[in-house]
């Protein structure tokens, strides 16, 4: 018995000087407080370290759970003790690590800037740029945000947030936010009292956007005469394989950025081919939203999605937004893989579930009566040999108000571009053109309507590339005449 009251005695004195864990705060990667016991079952004493009962991995006090978790919405809370010099186990300026190859820093805040993206437990931050730091570590680019956060600052998918994170700690993937800046360059409170795009009201396009750039771009030209966009219009064009769609549409690009450089551009590439991607990211000056056509369906649904939000946020808040789409086609047999079966299935085996979530994308396309626009040129695939893409155009067709039509046989004759001027228009385009520009349209028009569909857009390219702008190939035509 005298050995067991010394062990008792032992014990009880290295107790009394481990730290009280139950008001301590300390960081999680601090070194574990030890018990020293004597063990005396041969009568001899022997040092061992074991860890101490209430001590784990996890934390077990309420302090630690609100300074070291994911983070909170009180932003004080996350930043309490750095005012003491000591943050997440910082001390005295020198920041520890852990062992291991997880990226992981103490103490240091970042300046952030991404656009949102909510899932359905939390939102990430999507930054484009790499995170420059002074560490010798990599840091990731997402930045973690709670679902808590979103509804505090009524945070929709698609804003651009601005303001400060911490770095992950060891197993998180994400920077976690510490503090909102700025929403879609506003004040966080401000931003809190934006329109909803769902509430404000559609009107006619009335504003030309006029693609004429310089003469020998005849494809924007072409398209100014017969099927003019305005800001708030909801284009297709429909195009068979190899008809020149893709570069019609870089064309269209290159006209918008040029004339209107305060118009935001937004290419969305579904589906599409890896080259295809590349040169669009460096002929056009726009921000490019790609999915290739081997990844999967729901990250292409993903991606589109991604891109209207983005584009809905920035004509929510007044600005005139333009989306170039490819294809529309591509994103339906998307979704028609990803949805859930509704037990009907149409012509070709396409599910009529499916055509929804593609036609709110095209339908999105609206001019605002208090301000903004968002305008949505997208491609329509026809004559590809799949029932399903005939019934999928057939179902979009009559939802633009501007159609321009590609055709096969022009292509392959060579003749650029390829479009059929008889079958392209636009609804109500005396809301964009005055009476002079409306008059010479309408005498194209019937000048045209005299001739074959091949010939006659033969003969307007042709005399295209004789004059340098469309005004004097006006006046040449009244000439003729």
């Amino acid at each position: 018995m005298p050995v067991k009251k010394q062990k008792d005695e032992e014990v009880t004195e290295v107790i009394e000087e481990t730290p009280n864990l139950n008001t301590a705060v300390m960081p999680v990667d601090a070194p574990v407080p030890t018990v020293t016991t004597a063990r005396t079952d041969q009568g001899s004493s022997e040092s061992t370290y074991r860890r101490s009962p209430r001590t784990s991995s996890r934390p077990n006090t309420r302090t630690q759970r609100s300074s070291y978790s994911k983070p909170t919405d009180s932003y004080a809370n996350s930043y309490s003790s750095s005012t003491n010099g000591q943050t997440n186990g910082q001390t005295n300026g020198q920041s520890s690590q852990t062992n291991g190859d997880s990226s992981y820093y103490n103490g240091e805040v970042i300046s952030i800037k991404g656009m949102l993206e909510i899932l359905p437990d939390y939102g990430v931050i999507r930054q484009e740029t790499t995170i420059v730091n002074t560490s010798d570590f990599e840091l990731p680019k997402d930045v973690y945000i709670s679902q808590s956060q979103i509804r505090r600052f009524n945070l929709r998918m698609g804003d651009l947030i601005a303001g400060y994170a911490r770095p992950p700690k060891e197993g998180e993937r994400y920077l976690s936010l510490l503090r909102v800046e700025s929403v879609e360059g506003m004040d966080p409170e401000e931003a809190r009292k934006r329109p909803i795009f769902s509430k404000l009201t559609p009107i006619f396009p009335n504003e030309w956007m006029k693609l004429e750039t310089v003469p020998d771009v005849i494809s924007t030209r072409l398209i100014d005469l017969i099927a003019p966009i305005g800001r708030g219009q909801r284009a297709i064009i429909v195009a068979p394989p190899k008809a020149g769609k893709t570069w019609l549409l870089r064309d269209i690009a290159n006209g918008i950025t040029t004339n209107y450089p305060e118009v935001i551009l937004l290419v969305a590439l579904i589906g599409e081919r890896p080259e295809e991607v590349t040169h669009f990211s460096r002929s056009v000056k726009g921000e490019v939203f790609a999915s290739n056509f081997d990844e999967k369906a729901d990250e292409q649904t993903r991606i589109s999605e991604i891109c209207l939000e983005r584009a809905k946020r920035l004509a929510e808040s007044g600005k005139d937004v333009v989306i170039l789409m490819d294809s529309i086609t591509r994103l339906a047999r998307a979704y028609n893989m990803v949805a859930p079966p509704s037990g009907r299935t149409l012509t070709g085996g396409f599910d009529p579930a499916a055509l929804y979530p593609a036609k709110h994308f095209f339908g999105a396309a609206r001019k605002f009566e208090e301000g903004g626009s968002l305008t949505i040129v997208a491609t329509a695939l026809v004559d590809t040999g799949s029932r399903m893409d005939d019934v999928i155009f057939e179902e979009f067709k009559g939802t633009g108000n501007m159609e321009l039509r590609l055709d096969r046989t022009l292509a392959e004759r060579r003749v650029f571009p390829s479009i059929d001027i008889k079958s392209s228009s636009t609804r109500h385009e005396e809301y964009l053109l005055n009476k002079e520009d409306l008059e010479k349209v309408f005498r194209l028009r019937r000048m045209v309507d005299l001739l074959d569909d091949r010939d006659s857009t033969e003969l307007v390219i042709e005399r295209l590339k004789k004059t340098k702008t469309n005004k004097e190939f006006f006046d040449n035509l009244h000439k003729a005449q």
